[in-house]
C-alpha cells in the first residue's frame, strides 16, 4: 500500500509521516500539473433526468446475469455523443487537431496506489453487456495492479464518476492529450413540474460537468455535445439502437 517504507519524524510543526512517492503518484502529479498549466480549461454543467434510464436498467437487470451499472450507460451514451459531435473526440497537436473515429473511453478508477484510467476501446461499437464485461475485467485488474500499459495509456475521452461517494457536483482535470473529461455527480431526488393534479412529481436527476480544452472544443461545441449526451441518457432506448 501507499504507506510502505514510510518515515516518521518530528518537526517544529509537530509529528509527521513521510510516504515515499510511487512511480504512479509521480506520473499522476506530472500529467495533472501539465494539464492545468498548459490546457485552457473551461466548464459546462447540465442536469440530466434519470427516471427512464433507471427503469430501463431495472428491466434489463431483471433478466441479465450480470447487472448493468449507471456507469455502463454513461460509457455508451458518451461514446454515441462523441460520434455525433466528433470535435470533442479530438486532440490538440502542434500543426493539426487529430479527430478520432472511434470513442475509446477512459474511466477513472481509484486504487490503493492512486488513480488509474483503464480504457473501454471502441465503446461506440459495443453493446451495454460487452461494456459491462469489459469494465468488470478492467476494475479487477486495476485493483490487483495487473493492468498492462496499453489498457490504461491512451483513450480519447475520460469519465470520472464520484456519484457513488455522494458527491453532488465537481469539476475534473483534463487527462492530456485528451480534450475533455466528464465529471459525474450523485443521482438525487428532486421535485420537477409535471402535468398532474399536484403540478409536480419526484424525479431522479444527476449533475454532470464537462471540462473542455478551449484550444480544441469551443463553448458551443461543448454545449452541443452535452445536449447529445442528455438526449441519450434521458431516452435510453436510443442507446440500444
Amino acid at each position: 500500500s501507499s504507506g510502505i517504507n514510510a518515515e516518521y519524524g518530528v518537526s517544529a510543526d509537530g509529528e509527521y509521516v513521510e510516504i515515499p512517492l510511487t512511480g504512479m503518484r509521480k506520473a499522476i502529479a506530472k500529467r495533472l500539473t501539465q494539464s492545468k498549466q498548459e490546457v485552457p480549461h473551461y466548464y459546462l454543467t447540465v442536469e440530466i433526468g434519470l427516471d427512464a434510464l433507471m427503469a430501463t436498467r431495472s428491466e434489463l437487470n431483471s433478466t441479465a446475469p450480470s447487472k448493468l451499472s449507471v456507469t455502463d450507460f454513461l460509457i455508451k451514451a458518451c461514446s454515441k455523443a462523441l460520434v455525433d459531435v466528433p470535435q470533442v473526440n479530438s486532440q490538440w497537436g502542434d500543426t493539426a487537431i487529430r479527430q478520432y473515429t472511434n470513442a475509446d473511453i477512459s474511466v477513472a478508477v481509484a486504487t490503493d496506489s492512486g488513480l488509474i484510467t483503464p480504457i473501454v476501446f471502441g465503446a461506440n461499437t459495443k453493446g451495454l453487456k460487452k461494456i459491462n464485461g469489459d469494465m468488470a475485467s478492467l476494475k479487477e485488474k486495476a485493483s490487483a495492479g495487473k493492468l498492462q500499459p496499453h489498457e490504461f495509456q491512451g483513450g480519447t475521452f475520460t469519465i470520472s464518476n464520484l456519484g457513488m461517494m455522494g458527491v453532488q457536483e465537481f469539476t475534473a482535470v483534463i487527462n492530456p492529450p485528451q480534450s475533455a473529461i466528464l465529471a459525474v455527480g450523485a443521482p438525487q431526488k428532486k421535485l420537477v413540474p409535471a402535468n398532474n393534479e399536484q403540478g409536480f412529481e419526484v424525479s431522479t436527476v444527476m449533475s454532470v460537468t464537462l471540462s473542455c480544452d478551449h484550444r480544441v472544443v469551443d463553448g458551443a461545441v461543448g454545449a452541443k455535445w452535452l445536449q447529445a449526451l442528455k438526449r441519450y441518457l434521458e431516452k435510453p432506448i436510443n442507446l440500444l439502437l
